[in-house]
């Protein structure tokens, strides 16, 4: 991952645009905040500064970041993070960064994607586990893997995915997600979706996070993605089944809802909620999980 962030690093310093009289600096804030049902609550602050930011692919900056978890046995914790903003193209593959430090190790992401007909993308993602034993022991978690789009006709196309998981301590895992989307009405922007999932442990249930020995779910999906004005909008919502290896079948709900201003200007806001009652790795309990999460940016180019 250092080498891939250096070598990203070293494109957007020496890129010819770079030293362009267009680069633009820029100024921004991103407020995050997430609760669930174990009662963990996490509220992250971060301050953005862009030595260059043309669009969202093509930008150059740091990232300064409080981070505050209550965590579900009444404990607190704060932490300060700092991460590298950077975006790129390079031989037609966009690369984007967000790493960094929390002062005991490298955390952030790393992705790379082109634009093909086959669109592929590469991956790594690495943090720490917001649960109170993951925050007090330091268990972090490292997730890498590739995608491709496997477009059938113009309405219809495959995503698929294959990834693997490490954690502090023995346990690994191995990750395979599949969706399918259909365009029901392409000026509307409306999409039938089937997304599924699975994963298997190689070491159940340890370090005190969500990990049965495998997991898996199926859930159908509209989304409706609109443009007014400029402006982005989507809205998705599912209903589905999941289940581990230590219950029966039950039932998986999802909403999701978000909105982007345009592209091009000065200034620049986004905005995120969802709701999942599918556990993630920072989950303590199984049965009756349920976990809400929003997001806002702003961000004002000179």
């Amino acid at each position: 991952m250092k080498t891939l962030t250096f070598a990203l690093v070293l494109y957007a310093l020496c890129s010819p645009q770079t030293a362009s009289a267009q680069a633009q600096p820029a100024v921004g804030g991103e407020v995050f905040a997430s609760t669930d049902s174990d009662g963990t609550d996490i509220a992250r602050v971060a301050l953005n500064f862009d030595l260059r930011n043309r669009s969202d692919e093509d930008y150059l900056g740091i990232s300064l970041e409080e981070a505050r978890f209550r965590s579900s046995d009444g404990s607190s914790d704060n932490r300060q993070r700092v991460f590298l903003r950077a975006s790129g193209n390079m031989s037609g593959w966009t690369l984007q960064t967000r790493a960094g430090t929390d002062g005991h190790t490298v955390i952030g992401s790393l992705s790379a994607h082109d634009d093909a007909k086959l669109r592929k993308e590469v991956f790594i993602e690495r943090d720490i586990i917001e649960t109170a034993l993951g925050l007090d022991q330091g268990i972090y978690t490292t997730f890498a893997g590739a995608a491709i789009d496997l477009p059938v006709n113009e309405r219809n196309v495959f995503t698929v995915l294959a990834g693997y998981q490490t954690f502090r301590g023995r346990n690994n895992r191995i990750h395979f997600r599949g969706n399918f989307v259909h365009s029901v009405k392409s000026d509307w922007g409306l999409t039938a979706q089937l997304r599924g999932r699975y994963f298997h442990s190689s070491v159940p249930f340890e370090g005190g996070y969500y990990s049965p020995g495998w997991y898996a779910d199926v859930m159908p999906v509209v989304q409706v993605r609109r443009f007014v004005s400029g402006w982005e909008l989507v809205g998705a919502t599912g209903l589905g089944v999941q289940r581990d290896s230590e219950t029966d079948w039950r039932q998986s709900r999802f909403l999701h809802a978000r909105f982007s201003s345009p592209r091009k200007g000065q200034w620049s806001v986004q905005g995120s909620f969802s709701y999942r009652n599918s556990p993630s790795d920072n989950a303590v309990n199984q049965s009756g999980y349920s976990i809400g999460q929003a997001m806002f940016s702003v961000l004002r180019r000179f």
